[in-house]
């Protein structure tokens, strides 16, 4: 039998979370039992990446860092000042002002990727592309494996020329920002198993799937379909060690949304995010500019979530949020692996609603 892609006892792996969810402890209870854990390096500087690579280094498990791939595609910038306008009302609540100028970063892509080659980890993931071969060999130079994040069989064999060792298979239903290439493409429904049992055939490349897992039952079909591991994302994003904010928690554990969506209101790039007002009122006139949105909607979303205003606040979530249990991650982590047909998580009752017993929202 090969080496699996990741070094970990048990072939789950806590997917980066970026903007708060993800934490060293998070990282750390889902490494204690025997999950492989990534910190999300996107919206990070340098310095607080180097940081917490420090932090989790100390209990001395392997792990993975995920970088953001800087994206080459230009603004349409009087498209962008046309939903600037659009979306000052929403502001105008916060007495803020959206600026009409598109700001254009690369997300200290090269400061994070000299870090990661000079003090290397086990594995760095990629999302939103490819970056040029030359960073990707130097990461393996540096004893890392490189894994892509890929949302179709094309995408996927542009990443096995450009050299990656493995792949990050994400479904559609999968929460938070896709993973796709091209944030303008319509993204189509799939399940995770066909698009992992796909990719599988065009490379051959080691796997991980990501999206719609909501218990054990999705995680063995995901195995059964040929998954070397299984990331999760939204089911630990409740757990007690989740930097998930406390508007957040509670739009996920109430019973306020009935459904997600793919929407680029928040950014200007797909994420599946909890059906909100700002969703419904903006999701089908956002411009694709990732992350000239994200920068333009920040500190309104920063505003609502302070104040508790989940009908304003990005409310990333994938399609089995209703089975996000409140306990801590290293019961979800074993919860994930059990191989019988229980569904739901384990529930504590003081922690759960009394009229849905062992879901949390």
């Amino acid at each position: 039998m090969p080496d699996p892609i990741l070094p970990s006892r048990l072939p789950i792996a806590a997917a980066p979370m970026a903007g708060g969810p993800t934490t060293t402890a998070l990282a750390s209870a889902v490494a204690d039992a025997g999950g492989f854990a990534f910190l999300a390096g996107g919206y990070k500087t340098p310095a607080a990446l180097a940081a917490e690579i420090s932090e989790l280094r100390a209990g001395g498990y392997p792990f993975g860092v995920n970088l953001f791939v800087p994206s080459p595609d230009p603004v349409d910038e009087a498209a962008f000042r046309a939903y600037a306008r659009r979306l000052q009302p929403e502001a105008d609540r916060y007495g803020l002002t959206l600026g009409e100028q598109p700001v254009a970063d690369d997300d200290f892509w090269e400061e994070k990727l000299e870090l990661l080659i000079q003090d290397p980890v086990d594995v760095v993931s990629l999302t939103f592309g490819l970056p040029a071969a030359a960073g990707i060999a130097a990461l393996q130079g540096a004893g890392t494996t490189v894994l892509a994040s890929v949302t179709t069989p094309a995408e996927a064999r542009q990443a096995q020329d450009a050299g990656v060792d493995g792949l990050i298979v994400q479904g559609p239903q999968a929460g938070g920002h896709s993973a796709t290439f091209d944030a303008d493409r319509q993204i189509n429904e799939v399940s995770t198993a066909d698009l992992v049992r796909e990719v599988r055939a065009a490379t051959g490349l080691p796997v991980i799937a990501a999206g719609g897992v909501d218990g054990p039952q999705a995680v063995q079909a995901l195995l059964a379909a040929g998954a070397d591991t299984v990331a999760v994302g939204t089911l630990l994003l409740l757990a007690d060690e989740a930097g998930t904010s406390p508007t957040h928690r509670s739009a996920l554990a109430g019973s306020e949304f009935s459904e997600t969506v793919l929407t680029r209101a928040f950014t200007g790039r797909p994420a599946r995010a909890l059906r909100n007002g700002f969703a419904e009122r903006h999701g089908g006139s956002a411009p694709t500019a990732y992350p000239a949105v994200h920068h333009l909607t920040r500190e309104l979303r920063q505003a609502a979530g302070k104040a508790g205003d989940a009908d304003t606040l990005h409310l990333w979530a994938g399609t089995g949020w209703r089975n996000a249990p409140q306990l801590p991650a290293g019961q979800v982590i074993a919860w994930l692996m059990e191989h019988g047909s229980q569904t739901h998580a384990p529930a504590e009752e003081s922690r759960n609603s009394p009229d849905r017993p062992g879901t949390l929202g």
